[in-house]
């Protein structure tokens, strides 16, 4: 449940209101033990070997973290694992590093060199490889391009681009000399790009001219054309020729991508780094107000993203490796720009759309390509069961051997729906929650270890200290709603928001004392296992009951009839707030009154009366972030008032609110 934008990322200031808990109505009984043959030669094969290792890190967490920081290169070692000054935190003080030399460096050095590192397939079939030597060739070359156009360590530069090789490429070229990068997905507007161009004070602009998408292309250089008007940091512009879109080349500013390469040189020293040094920024959009860079830092981010990646995935050499995440986001940064070159993997990647020409393109590609890791988001899961099985069940996935949710919590029918068609009853599943701003995954099952259950995360990581508290800070027991908080500093925790130290603290630290609250609503259950109940805002008071709203989600999605369904609050006289539940539906049901009576009393039947929604509205589709991430923030308004007024620069589709708009409600 890793949140892009969010991932549930804490992306807003949100305050526990006063009440100690937040009450929990979702009971999910199934449970599903790792296959006997996977958990046989799994990193972490039993629950008594997680138990140990968590004990361990749990007693002395800086040896734990050492142990693991021992495994990469460093130029000079650490004198300090931490320094923690609440709620600042350096880790690995003194330590000299390059995150690029230890993602590719190191196996160009091994038998990995002429291993494929990326298989590329753009949306219209063409295909590419990159091994581990020729990316390091390419890499290092466009390293050499930014030295030559005057980039120097701790220099911002933004990238606008679409899903192809040399996104990555750029992103490590500016970790090999220093820079500091900040990926702007490809979907964003002008006004967006010039805002976090000039918040981080980029220097440089690297694009492309154009990206596909569902079969068209969009104009990329014309949108920076547009955004750099404003941004006066900027010196020059770098453009990829991808699509042959027509664009304008202003003189002395824009350089295109392969004259630039063809001058350079292909060997380029690695910057050697402060283990502090900046990494990124990476911008969340907050629901008002200017978007937070949450800025993550060189070595303790390259500690937890190689360790998590490799054992959340229970990555081997022999592994295809599918993350349908697009780099603009903290999942594409962490699980495909750089946890995967960390651990040696081969990773696909994919340039284009889910649907795109057809529904099965994710599951054609598996088969081609004999994929053996995919990690997908809830909300393609849940379009994918609604455009229906037989996409699926057309092609062979024998080869898969683990799945991965990520993105936002997962209602358990969905799961299971994941784990029976897509799985095969044969796949663990890793449902993962993390945050833009934690850098890696906090919780999540060890795949050889975890007994799952449909719609948890289960257990934190070894080195994690995840609780649920009461607005006081004291625990709470199990079974009872709280708030999800973070006991200890970990290596990839965001150091601060760029430029803005005292909103870091407010947002983050300023709720419990000297714990990271994570903005997210939560329950333990007996197992010790953490169940995502939305965000705090999401929690609504009714008629006295603090009531998780993706609990009740979860309901209406275990409906036969429903695909995907998203439920806010009003207010109301009576209760406090009144439910308003926005519900897809599959294409073979229509939305009438019996229906959505049908619908409230089976949220009644199961999680309670209290929970049935006030008002059902039937929606077509519903608002989605670019990331995919349903904006409820936007139904809380049409729900209220029947207006947006909010920012609604991440939008995917405005043509869905308009629908909604119209939308007669009961």
């Amino acid at each position: 449940m890793a949140t892009d934008e969010t991932t549930s990322n804490a992306q807003n200031t949100v305050t526990p209101t006063a009440e100690v808990s937040i009450s929990s109505v979702l009971s999910e009984k199934r449970k599903f033990p790792p296959p006997a043959d996977f958990a046989l030669n799994a990193h972490v094969s039993s629950m008594a070997e997680y138990e140990k290792l968590y004990a361990a890190a749990e007693a002395d967490p800086e040896a734990y973290w050492a142990g693991l920081a021992e495994k990469f290169h460093w130029f000079k070692k650490w004198d300090t694992v931490l320094e923690w000054n609440s709620p600042f935190a350096k880790w690995f003080k003194g330590g000299k590093t390059n995150i690029c030399y230890n993602a590719l460096d190191v196996h160009v050095k091994s038998w990995r060199k002429n291993k494929a590192a990326i298989i590329w397939e753009g949306e219209e079939g063409d295909q590419r490889v990159l091994t581990y030597g020729e990316l390091h060739r390419q890499v290092s070359k466009f390293a050499n391009v930014l030295k030559i156009a005057g980039i120097k360590p701790g220099e911002r530069v933004a990238i606008y681009m679409g899903m192809v090789p040399e996104l990555i490429i750029a992103v490590l070229a500016c970790a090999r000399v220093g820079a500091v990068h900040n990926v702007i997905f490809a979907g964003f507007s002008a006004h967006a790009i010039t805002e976090r161009v000039n918040d981080s004070r980029a220097k440089m602009v690297i694009c492309a001219d154009g990206t596909r998408r569902r079969g068209g292309s969009i104009n990329l250089k014309n949108i920076v054309d547009e955004a750099i008007v404003n941004t006066p940091s900027v010196r020059s512009v770098v453009v990829l020729k991808v699509t042959n879109e027509e664009v304008h080349m202003h003189n002395g500013m824009d350089h295109w991508w392969h004259d630039l390469m063809g001058l350079a040189a292909d060997e380029c020293e690695p910057a050697q780094l402060d283990a502090e040094h900046p990494l990124f920024v990476l911008y969340t959009s907050g629901s008002t107000g200017k978007p937070k860079g949450i800025l993550h830092t060189t070595a303790g981010y390259m500690v937890h993203a190689a360790s998590s990646f490799k054992y959340v995935f229970d990555i081997k050499d022999e592994d295809i490796y599918f993350c349908t995440a697009d780099v603009g986001w903290i999942t594409g940064h962490t699980y495909m720009a750089y946890g995967p070159l960390l651990c040696g993997a081969t990773m696909l990647m994919y340039e284009g759309a889910p649907n795109y020409p057809q529904w099965d393109r994710f599951w054609d590609i598996i088969n081609r390509h004999k994929v053996t890791i995919f990690y997908t988001a809830p909300t393609a899961i849940r379009a994918f069961i609604r455009a229906g099985n037989e996409w699926v069940t057309k092609h062979n996935l024998s080869s898969l051997r683990l799945l991965g949710s990520v993105g936002e919590p997962i209602n358990p029918d969905v799961w299971m729906w994941y784990h029976k068609v897509v799985g095969q009853e044969r796949c663990p599943i890793v449902d993962t929650w993390w945050q833009t701003e934690t850098g890696g995954i906090m919780v999540s099952p060890l795949p050889g270890a975890t007994p799952t259950k449909p719609g948890t995360a289960t257990r934190p990581l070894p080195g994690i200290m995840v609780d649920v508290v009461h607005k006081d800070g004291t625990p709470c027991v199990a079974n009872e709603g709280g708030y999800l908080v973070i006991k200890k500093p970990w290596p990839s925790m965001l150091r601060t928001i760029y430029g803005d130290d005292a909103r870091y603290e407010k947002t983050y630290w300023s709720d419990f004392n000297d714990m990271y609250f994570t903005g997210d609503g939560a329950r333990k259950d007996e197992d010790g296992y953490v169940w995502i109940m939305g965000r705090v805002d999401d929690v609504v008071n009714v008629s006295g009951h603090r009531l998780g709203t993706s609990e009740v989600e979860s309901a209406l999605v275990s409906h036969e009839a429903v695909a995907e369904a998203a439920v806010v609050s009003r207010p109301d006289e009576l209760k406090g707030n009144a439910l308003v539940a926005f519900v897809t539906l599959k294409d073979e049901y229509v939305g009438d009154m019996t229906l959505r009576e049908a619908l409230r009393n089976h949220v009644a039947k199961e999680i309670g009366p209290i929970a049935k929604p006030d008002e059902i509205r039937w929606a077509k589709g519903l608002p989605k972030t670019r990331s995919g991430k349903i904006m409820r923030r936007l139904l809380r308004e049409l729900a209220t008032s029947n207006e947006i007024k909010g920012d609604v620069t991440t939008l995917e589709d405005f043509g869905v609110l308009e629908t909604l708009r119209d939308q007669e409600s009961d």
